[in-house]
């Protein structure tokens, strides 16, 4: 299935160890649940392969893959970008200051997005409604675009 699907020789083993979790946490959910009647090799293998092709195509439709750029030495070319950009450097300061501007709720709110986990396990850790943590995160985004747009005005 990831040969013909394309995956890569060198990323084969790590997507077929995302197969084996995918599978793996599937099952426990209770996500498999085979037809009494069929023969079970044969279910679990159309099931695995199932799942085999969905976590292909998440692996090939990736942003990892489709930007990574292959260097025989990639440190030489960190090396070449590294060096300080005032730019760059003077804008995350002053995104900061803005950031330091907005009310610690929504500074939560965003940093949620941040977090390993789904913003469901985020919200159910909190004991909040999963929609109350998309509606806070919606908002701090709307009101960090507003805080940049009047600071953008603001320096012209």
């Amino acid at each position: 299935m990831l040969i013909s699907s394309g995956v890569p020789q060198r990323d084969r083993a790590d997507v077929e160890q995302d197969i084996l979790l995918g599978a793996w946490r599937s099952v426990r959910r209770g996500m498999y649940r085979p037809d009494p009647n069929a023969d079970p090799r044969k279910a679990l293998r159309a099931w695995l392969y199932g799942v085999a092709w969905r976590k292909a195509g998440h692996y090939l439709g990736s942003a990892y893959v489709r930007r990574a750029v292959l260097h025989s030495d990639p440190l030489g070319l960190l090396r070449e970008l590294a060096g300080p950009n005032l730019h760059a450097q003077a804008e995350a300061r002053e995104t900061l200051d803005v950031l330091a501007g907005l009310p610690p709720w929504l500074i939560e709110a965003l940093l949620a997005v941040d977090e390993p986990e789904p913003l469901t396990e985020y919200a159910r850790r909190r004991g909040l409604n999963p929609h109350t943590v998309a509606s806070r995160l919606r908002l701090a985004r709307e009101a960090l675009a507003a805080l940049l747009r009047k600071r953008g005005q603001q320096s012209r």
